[in-house]
């Protein structure tokens, strides 16, 4: 490894040609290089811009070093280390090599855990979130990483549970009975086998049942509707009880498990809330993940827009006052969701919102707790996160002034004339440049209650921002005027009417969907054996789950 000056740091090209110096290797010798970030996760440093934000936000923090490291050969696969390079720099969540910890005799794996169990040492809620949990590879108990070192009990040593891991209080967890918790009745490690057991079971192959009594073969596919980088969304029907929904088709090679577990975790917190799209169920086979969601055939927000170029302040207010209903749970219960946008504001055939698209979210943050994660949609990037600074669920608030302003003004608040722009500087720069710089344009055409709301959602201090009091925010949003007419309750409770009903006619109410999808041959592409098989079903343990709720309304 090789700490670097920033003073003195160049990017890609010139970075590789000073680790070629340092190996002494030839211009045709490949090699690769990966920049260490605060949390000690790598990331490949051969995409110019990445680097160029890292070092952007290094500078925005005083940094005086950024941890470069440098192998003299390339991965023969994403998910395996670098031949001859330290394994302590191969990504956690890359899958294929697994480091044991250890201590007083354990050896523990970082797992995603099902919620069953608290942590050996601190008695604390061990797993859930998508979060890395350490078990012992031998008497499988279970610790936070934090929490390891501390351990007192010997591997192998049966102490009773208040010694070592002490029994959820079933108050203390959901009520869910898809969900798994430890019976009080049963020694803790009888208790942890029992678990293992059940997620095991989980494991199924291509057609193959999940634990959760669904599979692949329970559903008709019937259209495609979406597709994204990762992904593909289909349209099917639940054969036993006619009932339609989307399926989300993840290939497991694509993904990073932490990132499956935290939009699973948050699409099972958002079933059955009227403006969020939620979970049905989940299951798996040996290449793929199945998320089965709400089917809201409505069409999305951007679609409407296109058609109306500007909505009329009250159509506005009614779709913002249901978003911040949306914003209110999530908030309420630690998720923060930062990928608002038109696209993700999707419309069900009654003409009422609902939020989608779960994979930036962040969860398990605290009343005034923050982040520090670089992402979002760049036009709607919140200046704290710009400044690289911490941030909470204020950059929330401050989407949601952006999708307003564009709603009532028919363009972003950062728009601007990239002709104008100097050739010499990116335009993504310099679009981050106008969010943090640029007075903000609020035409005279507007309500001032409209006017006063835009500008207290975008205001660029969190402290001041509409919404991000960590008592009372939201009562702040629903007391200002500009809602001052709208009864919250009715709202939640969608007794308001819609100010548009999509049109839906279509026998599987296709009409609003892009037919680039709709047309497409609806089949999952066949397997390859080699890429199976360097898959690590280890990281999927436990993944399938039912909403029980929603399975009993279908009945």
């Amino acid at each position: 490894m090789t700490t670097r000056s920033l003073e003195n740091l160049i990017f890609s090209k010139g970075l590789c040609d000073k680790d070629r110096d340092v190996w002494h290797l030839g211009n045709e010798q490949l090699c690769t290089t990966r920049w260490v970030e605060e949390e000690g996760d790598p990331h490949t440093a051969s995409p110019q811009l990445e680097l160029k934000e890292a070092i952007r936000l290094s500078e925005l923090k005083k940094d005086s070093e950024l941890l470069i490291h440098a192998s003299p050969c390339i991965s023969e696969h994403p998910k395996v280390p670098c031949p001859g390079g330290e394994k302590s720099i191969h990504h956690r969540s890359a899958g294929c090599w697994r480091k044991l910890y250890y201590a007083n005799g354990h050896a523990f794996q970082a797992k995603c855990f099902s919620r069953g169990a608290r942590c050996a040492v601190c008695t604390d809620l061990a797993g859930g979130l998508g979060c890395r949990v350490y078990k012992c590879t031998d008497c499988k108990l279970l610790v936070h990483k934090k929490c390891h070192k501390l351990l007192t009990v010997e591997c192998g040593q049966r102490s009773s549970p208040s010694e070592t891991m002490m029994p959820v209080d079933p108050s203390s967890v959901a009520s869910d009975p898809a969900k798994t918790a430890i019976p009080r009745n049963l020694s803790t490690y009888e208790a942890l086998e029992q678990v293992d057991k059940e997620n095991a079971a989980g494991n199924t192959g291509e057609g193959g049942k999940a634990s959760s009594g669904l599979g692949l073969e329970d559903f008709d596919l019937l259209r495609v509707i979406g597709r994204g980088s990762f992904a593909k969304v289909l349209l099917v029907q639940l054969k036993k009880s006619d009932c339609k929904y989307a399926m989300k088709v993840v290939k497991k090679e694509h993904v990073s498990p932490d990132r499956v577990w935290a939009e699973k975790h948050v699409l099972e917190q958002a079933a059955n809330y009227p403006f969020l799209v939620g979970l049905h169920s989940c299951f798996q086979t040996e290449s793929r993940l199945f998320f089965i969601l709400d089917y809201v055939n409505g069409g999305d927000l951007l679609f409407h827009m296109q058609q109306q170029r500007i909505l009329p302040e009250e159509h506005a207010r009614f779709y913002s006052a249901e978003i911040c209903l949306a914003f209110s749970y999530l908030h309420q219960r630690g998720i923060m969701y930062r990928n608002l946008k038109f696209d993700n504001l999707l419309l069900d055939s009654e003409g009422h919102i609902k939020l989608t698209d779960y994979c930036l979210c962040k969860a398990g943050l605290q009343p005034g707790g923050t982040t520090r994660t670089f992402c979002g949609i760049p036009n709607y990037l919140a200046p704290e996160v710009v400044r690289g600074e911490d941030y909470g669920f204020g950059v929330d608030w401050w989407n949601l002034g952006v999708v307003m302003y564009e709603m009532m003004i028919g363009k972003s608040p950062f728009h601007f004339d990239e002709s104008l722009v100097n050739p010499y500087e990116n335009s993504m720069d310099y679009l981050l440049k106008v969010i943090l710089e640029s007075n903000i344009y609020i035409p005279p055409c507007l309500s001032v209650h409209a006017a006063s709301v835009l500008e207290r959602f975008l205001d660029r201090d969190p402290k001041r921002r509409l919404g991000c009091h960590t008592q009372k925010g939201f009562v702040d949003v629903q007391e200002h005027a500009f809602f001052q007419n709208v009864d919250w309750d009715m709202m939640e409770q969608k007794q308001v009417v819609p100010p548009f009903k999509p049109n839906v006619s279509e026998e599987f109410g296709l009409d609003n969907f892009d037919p680039e999808f709709t047309n497409e041959p609806v089949r999952l592409t066949p397997d390859d054996n080699d890429i199976v098989k360097k898959i690590d079903g280890y990281e999927f343990e436990g993944f399938e789950y039912i909403n029980h709720l929603s399975m009993y309304e279908e009945e």
